[in-house]
């Protein structure tokens, strides 16, 4: 059963055909997905570190991410301003993917809000326990608040929290409106937020929308999409840091401003910023 205030992408499967690529040869395919598929479980043991709090463990964790993205056939790219070393940030992206929480960790790792399914998936849910991830059941409106104020905790002891304001997951084709309810929780901490703009890409610069995770997609076939393509590219751009303000609707537009600029693009149709 929908309801009105869940977030709905109007991306369908003409966008992912139109973000895919040729495969290449069969015997070629096959043997990347061995590959990838044994390079990522042999990843898998060493998840337990990412809890362990070791001096150095920022470092540790991107370092997981970067090798957890190479196993699954994607290469990352960073650009923009510099990544300030700050306490008690708010980071905030467009959402396409599961594979956005490597790309993120492999450059500003953090505790990420996320939707409550991710913590019943096999492996994933796992490293989401070790993450501390906070979980957002998108359905129950009621919670929202209690969501808030647990990242706004997080934040005002010095943690790194990520969070997706458009609420759900579009193809990469086409992207949604940043709700503001989660900036409220930088503004009740006081602290800043960090905009970044990814983008997955085929080798030759084509946006690519293999990573892709929307509708009724599952897991296995997100999986699958990935380690059986050619080699996919995720950008990371760093965008202008943004001070917290006293108007969520304002910073969630600011921000939204950074990563889209100052644009949002549905499947289908461009819409202009709203006021």
């Amino acid at each position: 059963m929908t309801t009105p205030w869940v977030p709905r992408a109007s991306c369908t499967d003409d966008c992912m055909h139109a973000g895919m690529a040729p495969l290449g040869r069969r015997p070629v395919v096959a043997l990347r997905v061995l590959l990838r598929t044994m390079l990522a479980l042999a990843l898998l043991p060493a998840m337990p570190l990412l809890a362990v709090p070791l001096p150095g463990r920022s470092h540790l964790q991107r370092g997981y991410c970067r090798l957890m993205l190479r196993a699954l056939g994607v290469r990352i790219t960073v650009s923009g301003g510099p990544i300030r070393n700050l306490r008690g940030v708010l980071v905030v992206s467009g959402h396409i993917s599961w594979v956005d929480i490597f790309s993120i960790g492999a450059v500003m790792p953090g505790s990420f809000v996320a939707k409550a399914e991710l913590i019943s998936w096999p492996a994933f849910g796992v490293l989401a326990r070790l993450m501390k991830v906070i979980p957002i059941e998108r359905s129950n409106l009621r919670r929202l608040p209690d969501v808030v104020q647990t990242v706004a905790a997080r934040l005002r002891t010095g943690r790194t929290v990520v969070a997706f304001p458009e609420g759900t997951t579009w193809c990469g084709l086409g992207y949604g409106e940043f709700r503001p309810a989660m900036f409220q929780a930088a503004i009740d901490a006081g602290r800043p937020v960090q905009p970044l703009r990814l983008t997955y890409h085929h080798r030759d610069g084509r946006a690519s929308t293999v990573p892709a995770y929307i509708g009724d997609d599952t897991l296995l076939a997100s999986l699958r999409r990935l380690v059986v393509a050619r080699r996919t590219v995720v950008h990371v751009q760093v965008e202008s840091l943004q001070l917290p303000g006293t108007d969520r609707r304002d910073l969630a537009a600011r921000c939204q401003s950074a990563v889209r600029h100052t644009r949002v693009r549905h499947c289908g149709a461009d819409h202009a910023l709203a006021a």
